[in-house]
């Protein structure tokens, strides 16, 4: 899905249908009716992009495609690889060399914020726990080799967190917990948006039925440190 970043969706709506597309067209797809500013329902909006650019985050657990998908894309079946930014959007992610700390590659991915911007106790000391944390034994290849299902990029994000949070004087987060609250939700909407952008580019449109209340396709936003 190269062009993605590149094209935005519109949503707008006429005859009771929501339909999706890259541009307005002259006459409604659905109806054949010619469209006008004062025949559509509402003004057409643009939908934002779920993928982010992490070197423009902070404070983040970032999630990509891993280096071995050639499309880098969220197919639903693909390895996928985390990280966490530092307040400068520099990514530390775990590979099998040890821990990287990447400037650029991660262009394209699924954010979670963790701290509020308002936390500035965490924000000044945000770069010095990661920066610790990535030079501990645990992530050197010479003390402990890098495991696929149970030492992995996820293990070094998950357990910088559970680090963090027990300085903060909070509980630690379980695996399946982190998952289905902060990076399921999001993995939900990257996957319906890829559908919806793949189905415009093979037919121009997606048409639906309109739904009055829309608020379900909001994204979900909690962050971990409040």
């Amino acid at each position: 899905m190269e062009e993605q970043s590149e094209r935005a969706v519109i949503r707008f709506t006429h005859c009771q249908k929501e339909i999706f597309c890259f541009s307005l067209p002259q006459q409604c797809p659905s109806c054949g009716e010619e469209l006008r500013g004062s025949r559509l329902q509402e003004a057409p909006v643009c939908i934002p992009s779920p993928l982010t650019n992490a070197h423009k985050t902070s404070c983040c657990l970032l999630v990509t495609p891993a280096h071995d998908n050639e499309d880098r894309d969220f197919d639903g079946t693909s390895d996928l690889h985390t990280g966490i930014s530092t307040t400068k959007g520099v990514v530390y992610n775990y590979t099998r060399g040890g821990v990287r700390k990447d400037q650029t590659g991660w262009e394209r991915c699924i954010s979670v914020p963790l701290v509020r911007p308002d936390m500035f106790h965490l924000l000044a000391q945000w770069d010095q726990y990661l920066d610790r944390f990535s030079e501990g034994p645990m992530w050197d290849p010479a003390w402990h080799r890098f495991d696929e299902d149970h030492h992995n990029c996820f293990s070094f994000c998950l357990g910088f967190i559970n680090g963090v949070l027990a300085v903060e004087g909070r509980s630690p987060q379980s695996r399946d917990t982190f998952v289905q609250t902060f990076i399921l939700p999001r993995m939900t909407r990257v996957c319906k948006y890829t559908t919806l952008y793949q189905h415009i580019q093979g037919h121009q449109y997606y048409v639906v039925d309109r739904q009055e209340d829309t608020q379900g396709d909001a994204p979900v936003k909690p962050v971990l440190f409040q």
